[in-house]
């Protein structure tokens, strides 16, 4: 039996405010334990809850980057569940009015060797308090509760089960995490926390419309994990069906090291956690006045700047896609075309996505971390365009730059000099390079002008070696040629 894989996801997005949603208590993370929870964070009797201007302002701003309905009002609710880490036990979150409804999230990926784009529907985007910490670690045989992230202002992005496959939910949680870093509502910082991912998975028989019976794989925090976990889950249903069993609606856990899924609990639905309007909250109110102002604060947005840079630097879509991936990748590949000009974009692109993306993946760190700078970069562009290096040598130019971690913006010229790796263009060398290579290669040759056009690579190689790399390898074919042929 053929099986189709159905994906839904929720991910929990950390807030980028300074203070928590419902109370002033900070939000900086690595605090010692209670050292950040206020009588609100601690549920202490005749306290009130009272809302984060600034987590709203977020909110607005995703909404209107989604193309979502940012709601007039919207409604608190109390999410009542008992457990260790919930002081009050319940969470204020939304339900039936959450305050961004619908919207769309556009990204690429790879499919059977070819990349594609796809657009994903969002069901909603509503905000809601964190719980605390569980502590199991060092504390005797105890467990421990830290209440420093209780409280801390959560978005939490829910899509529709549109996605098919473990590589496409990977991508979505990929473009998610760029965007609310890109609008600023969120540092994206998975390590600690700030952007965790819940991964709804069930399978069901190709060509049937009913959903298969799901479960949640709770707080990936990892793209890795992601794509681990969703495989594993597939398997495990699929097995499990197929040797006569029901899947069992539930929550789970991914372990890494076993590379398992295992049940925490059995799912609940809605009803079991008694939602109900929070009486100590007034329904929120966002007036267009509200939602204009955040409009106007926000940058220019991936979708727009996609159109713009196949627009205004002639880059294929795919290009476009990848370098607004971030917003640190697209405003670096910026500077390096103010540098270097429009007419080197398509050559800033591919070294972006190729060389530089590869060495930041290597050594581990962002583009904005990257010790080659913009202009550096450019001014390598700029010596292949007026060919004082080939685009090999280039690549151990830029190397060489990597290592170099020096602001100097004339240091590509400088390496040029100091390794001696300036191109041969210089007819006369070429010239005697070429004759020494058809002196030694009779064999290649006579393929050459008995018709083999192929013949000629060999040559090419042999010459480029003789020149240790350095001979210009668009005139060094045409004197080949040339002499090939008299």
């Amino acid at each position: 039996m053929e099986w189709e894989v159905v994906i839904g996801i929720e991910n929990h997005v950390q807030l980028t405010t300074e203070s928590k949603i419902f109370s002033g208590s900070p939000t900086r993370f690595g605090a010692e334990p209670n050292t950040q929870a206020s009588p609100v964070d601690l549920a202490l009797p005749g306290v009130l809850p009272v809302m984060n201007k600034q987590a709203v302002d977020r909110a607005i701003r995703f909404g209107l980057a989604v193309g979502a309905k940012v709601a007039p009002q919207s409604i608190f609710a109390r999410k009542n569940y008992f457990y260790p880490d919930l002081p009050k036990g319940y969470q204020i979150s939304q339900f039936e009015d959450p305050v961004v409804q619908g919207g769309q999230l556009t990204f690429g990926f790879e499919k059977d060797g070819q990349f594609v784009t796809r657009t994903v529907n969002l069901t909603r985007a509503h905000l809601e308090e964190d719980a605390g910490k569980s502590l199991h670690e060092d504390y005797h045989g105890m467990s421990g509760i830290d209440l420093n992230r209780a409280g801390t202002p959560l978005l939490e992005i829910v899509s529709e089960p549109e996605i098919r496959s473990a590589a496409e939910a990977v991508a979505y949680c990929k473009a998610l995490h760029g965007l609310v870093m890109w609008l600023g509502i969120c540092d994206g910082n998975m390590q600690e926390g700030s952007f965790r991912c819940d991964i709804n998975v069930s399978v069901r028989p190709k060509g049937q419309k009913e959903f298969g019976t799901r479960c949640e794989i709770k707080n990936l925090n990892s793209f890795r994990f992601i794509e681990e976990a969703v495989h594993v889950e597939v398997a495990r249903q699929i097995e499990l069906i197929e040797d006569g069993g029901k899947v069992v609606q539930a929550t789970r856990l991914y372990d890494p090291d076993k590379k398992v899924t295992r049940e925490m609990r059995t799912k609940e639905d809605a009803q079991d956690y008694r939602y109900f309007p929070d009486p100590d909250l007034p329904p929120l109110t966002i007036g267009a006045d509200w939602i204009e102002r955040v409009k106007a604060s926000m940058p220019e947005l991936p979708a727009v700047m996609r159109a713009r840079f196949v627009e205004e630097y002639k880059l294929p879509e795919y290009d476009s896609l990848v370098l607004t991936a971030s917003k640190g990748m697209a405003t670096y590949f910026e500077a390096v075309v103010a540098a270097a000009g429009k007419e080197n974009a398509k050559a800033a692109a591919n070294w972006l996505m190729g060389d530089v993306s590869s060495t930041l993946n290597r050594e581990g760190v962002e583009i904005t971390e990257a010790p080659v700078r913009p202009a550096q970069l450019a001014g390598m562009l700029k010596r292949i365009a007026d060919g004082t290096i080939s685009n090999k040598i280039a690549k151990e130019v830029f190397g060489a730059m990597w290592e170099a971690k020096s602001e100097d913006p004339d240091l590509v010229d400088v390496i040029i000099e100091q390794k001696g790796l300036k191109q041969i263009s210089d007819t006369g060398a070429l010239e005697a390079i070429v004759n020494e290579v058809i002196a030694n290669n009779e064999k290649s040759v006579e393929q050459y002008r008995a018709g083999k056009e192929a013949a000629i690579n060999a040559l090419i190689g042999q010459a480029m070696k003789a020149s240790k790399g350095k001979a210009n390898p668009a005139q060094l074919t045409e004197l080949l040629k040339k002499k090939l042929a008299s």
